[in-house]
């Protein structure tokens, strides 16, 4: 299936940038010199430094000028970046948003301005003013993060458990956290409604397990407090996690209790991006496994739905019913992800150019 997916992946944007192949050409004399304006929600995440600066380079190769900023998670900070780029006359936008919902006045003015605005792999939320999006498919990445789990403990298998799982989500701002829940979520439920799976401190909910921000921080203090809680004389057998960072602080709290010590082995854990720690914390034996989102791909997309649009083409997508805003439906060009543990980290990963062994190594 992984090999399959990774296949659909590779035509898929082969297609993709055959087609757009003209639209480069034509957007390196037509457009030199229009500003691209760049925003992503952080640095503290290495993965949005690397859509950044994949998306600088591909742009600026194409003669486009570009402006790449950074909002450090702080909404009115990222709020007030784009409309400086509005301000400008940036010609297009292309936008990570730290809160999809944030953008609805600054967009308007945008459009006013017949500004073109592409959505980064977060929907942008409750306005007409989005052109297209390209992301990855983030209800498949919550189906394939709950699946880690059922599978590892052997669920699938018919293992009876009881297993105790606890569930943690990412950023209430950010609508693909919703996604990746609601992807887990009819994944586990069966095992939680059988009582092979239970989660002892009763936070199931959205709104329960969500994590300002993705922060690692908040993260490792709920895991601290769930095990002071609800662990005394129990083990956690495994922990839904949505996003590695958060991953690494979930572990620390493990660890601090003294998980990962003989006779006491760290729960069963999932993640996304395979952001560097988590890949070395996974060839460690510590998290479990990733999910492997490469956003050298997803720059791709990105610039050449970003040069179709400023230079008079129809960017190709591949999914047209499924991103509704709250007010349209957002074309969107979908990616898909694949699962990343010790067996297949060095095909996908090394050999396929995203890390150097020695990157996993140091």
């Amino acid at each position: 299936m992984r090999k399959t997916l990774s296949g659909l992946v590779a035509i898929g944007l082969a297609l993709a940038l055959a087609a757009c192949g003209d639209a480069q050409e034509t957007g390196v004399k037509a457009n030199m010199g229009a500003t691209v304006g760049i925003s992503m929600p952080t640095k503290v995440s290495t993965r949005w430094l690397a859509d950044g600066k994949n998306m600088v380079d591909q742009f600026t190769a194409m003669g486009y000028n570009v402006e790449l900023v950074y909002a450090d998670n702080d909404i009115k900070a990222q709020v007030a970046q784009v409309q400086k780029m509005v301000d400008k006359g940036d010609k297009l936008l292309v936008i990570a948003a730290v809160d999809g919902k944030s953008m609805t006045d600054v967009l308007a003015k945008a459009a006013r301005k017949n500004i073109k605005v592409i959505a980064y792999d977060r929907l942008l939320m409750n306005t007409n003013d989005v052109d297209y999006q390209a992301t990855f498919d983030n209800l498949r990445v919550g189906v394939m993060q709950g699946q880690l789990l059922v599978d590892t403990l052997k669920l699938s298998k018919g293992a009876s458990g009881p297993f105790n799982v606890e569930l943690f989500a990412g950023s209430p701002t950010d609508a693909n956290a919703l996604s990746f829940y609601q992807g887990a979520m009819p994944v586990l439920q069966p095992y939680i409604n059988s009582g092979k799976i239970v989660i002892r401190s009763s936070e199931t909910s959205f709104k329960q397990v969500a994590t300002d921000k993705y922060d690692p921080v908040i993260a490792q203090n709920r895991m601290t407090k769930i095990i002071n809680t609800y662990y005394q004389g129990v083990k956690v057998d495994a922990v839904l996690s949505p996003y590695d960072g958060m991953t690494i602080g979930i572990i620390k709290a493990l660890k601090a209790k003294g998980y990962g010590r003989a006779g006491k082995p760290l729960p069963i854990t999932s993640g996304q991006d395979a952001e560097l720690p988590s890949m070395k914390s996974i060839l460690a034996g510590q998290q479990t496994a990733t999910i492997y989102k490469d956003t050298r791909e997803l720059a791709k997309v990105a610039v050449q739905m970003g040069n179709a649009l400023l230079t008079g083409s129809k960017p190709i997508v591949n999914d047209t019913t499924s991103y509704d805003n709250g007010v349209k439906k957002v074309p969107t060009y979908l990616l898909y992800p694949v699962a990343v543990d010790k067996s297949n980290y060095k095909t996908l990963l090394v050999d396929g150019g995203y890390y150097t062994k020695a990157d996993l190594a140091g």
